[in-house]
């Protein structure tokens, strides 16, 4: 005997399949075209030059496939380096442009454009290639620094990447600003429909920071709603080390313009 569904039955299960074989389309989308929604490169002339500052200098790194652009403050004598770990749009024309407030803070500052970004070749494909190159530029100026203080900072994105190479490194100070406790985390607060599985990014910030045991400062604007502060608050708790300190009046893209941010990170870096 033949069973027949109810017409509705059938537009119903017909309209259920099709929105599965969507939502797989969708994830497969997204497993292959993560660095596009993640990274937002601004491409810059490789002729085009970064600086005119007597103490500002530019150069290359390479890297396995690719090469990248790096600028670094130096000067006469300083007490240490700021390592800096940029956000996920830009580059270094967008990103290097406190120089004089490392000049007062006397330490140098060295950021990196990841791949693909500013002048830097190659394409990012993988997050373990993300931290191989981080290693290999911190490497290339490490010597420099010897006996001096050590500072890895990352904001936004570069949080993550900064913790690893933290955890690694074990250096004077940890400066995370506007950071997530994983890009796990983060897509689930704005994509709660998402499979983690689907993440081939994950930047587990807050396992990274377990295995720091030198001083972490965490800086957030409570005004956040791209990485919203409660991801400094749940990493504040991981270790006695970890300092949160909140901007009441700032957001996202703003944290800089703010005096208490400013005062927060001199503060730091003078207690060194």
């Amino acid at each position: 005997m033949t069973t027949v569904l109810p017409a509705a039955l059938r537009v119903a299960l017909t309209i259920g399949a099709a929105a599965l074989a969507l939502y797989a389309l969708v994830l497969v989308a997204l497993w292959f075209g993560q660095e596009r929604l993640l990274f937002m490169p601004e491409r810059l002339d490789p002729s085009r030059p970064l600086t005119n500052a007597a103490d500002i200098h530019e150069s290359l790194v390479d890297v396995p496939g690719a090469r990248l652009s790096l600028l670094e403050l130096r000067l006469p004598d300083p007490k240490g380096v700021v390592f800096f770990l940029h956000g996920n749009a830009g580059s270094l024309a967008s990103w290097f442009v406190n120089a004089e407030f490392y000049r007062q803070a006397n330490f140098d500052l060295v950021m990196l454009d990841y791949r693909g970004y500013g002048k830097s070749t190659g394409r990012i494909e993988s997050e373990g290639q993300l931290h191989d190159d981080v290693r290999a530029v911190w490497t290339r100026v490490a010597p420099r620094y010897d006996g001096r203080r050590v500072v890895v900072y990352g904001r936004s994105l570069g949080t993550g990447l900064a913790a690893a190479l933290a955890a690694q490194l074990q250096p004077d100070l940890t400066v995370l600003v506007s950071p997530y406790s994983s890009l796990i985390a983060l897509a689930q607060t704005h994509y709660p429909w998402v499979p983690a599985a689907v993440l081939r990014y994950t930047l587990r910030t807050d396992v990274f920071l377990t295995q720091v045991r030198t001083p972490v400062l965490l800086v957030h604007g409570e005004r956040d709603s791209l990485i919203p502060p409660a991801h400094s608050r749940t990493l504040a708790t991981l270790g006695p080390n970890i300092v949160f300190a909140p901007v009441p009046e700032a957001a996202h893209n703003d944290l800089q313009d703010f005096e208490r941010y400013r005062r927060t990170l001199a503060t730091a870096l003078q207690a060194l």
